[in-house]
């Protein structure tokens, strides 16, 4: 997809950050659409139906969580890219925005640069049209054969025990994308066994040693993400 054909909407209730962050995306060749408050923002995503949302948690009438959540149950905009960029960087506030169904979590002051880096990295899923159901996963100098349950890191030949090649392919599936660990546990061990947590962790773990500490991401409170 076109940078000229995705749609951006920035919700926040102060005037500055909206110019400021309309101005540097605007100048990525972006359109974008503003809204001063979550009830703006919900009335704006459903006749723009954006391809991604930038909302700010705290804000009058209704608060980006509530919005997210409205937004998330909204027909159409189901699987719309939400965001929070916030000040608020509290670890219960990026949970409950999590919960609401948001795909990332940005914290504020951030630099214009930083920002635009970001949401070009979640905009990449809009152009990555890979089906969970093929054989054969690419993601960067990776690449994920799941008929063969084996794995080629930058050339090199690499074979996973079973549960941390379900948990690479799965989490290597959306880049960029938060799993979270109830998701984790019940795609990768369902209900073949009772287990907790810390067996991810463990998993997690065993995959950064293995494909690369850089790969993995820890959302404390909520679960996991592959990075490129």
């Amino acid at each position: 997809m076109k940078k000229q054909d995705i749609k951006i909407l920035l919700v926040d209730d102060e005037p500055d950050i909206l110019e400021i962050l309309k101005y540097n995306l605007s100048s990525q060749g972006y359109q974008v659409f503003t809204a001063k408050n979550g009830i703006e923002g919900v009335e704006k995503a459903k006749k723009k139906t954006p391809h991604l949302i930038i909302l700010d948690v705290m804000m009058p009438e209704m608060d980006g969580i509530e919005a997210c959540d409205i937004i998330r149950n909204t027909k159409g905009l189901e699987n719309t890219l939400i965001t929070f960029l916030t000040a608020r960087g509290e670890d219960y506030s990026q949970v409950a925005g999590f919960d609401a169904g948001a795909d990332d979590y940005i914290t504020k002051p951030i630099k214009p640069k930083l920002l635009v880096s970001k949401i070009k990295a979640l905009l990449r899923r809009l152009n990555e049209e890979k089906n969970e159901d093929e054989d054969i996963l690419k993601v960067g100098n990776i690449e994920i054969n799941r008929e063969e349950y084996k794995i080629i890191n930058n050339g090199k030949e690499i074979i996973l025990p079973r549960k941390e090649f379900e948990l690479l392919a799965l989490l290597a599936s959306k880049p960029d994308k938060v799993f979270k660990r109830e998701v984790i546990l019940d795609k990768v061990w369902g209900q073949e066994v009772v287990v907790g947590g810390r067996t991810i962790d463990v998993h997690i773990r065993k995959l950064r040693e293995k494909i690369g500490d850089n790969h993995f991401k820890t959302v404390k409170g909520v679960g996991y993400k592959f990075v490129l």
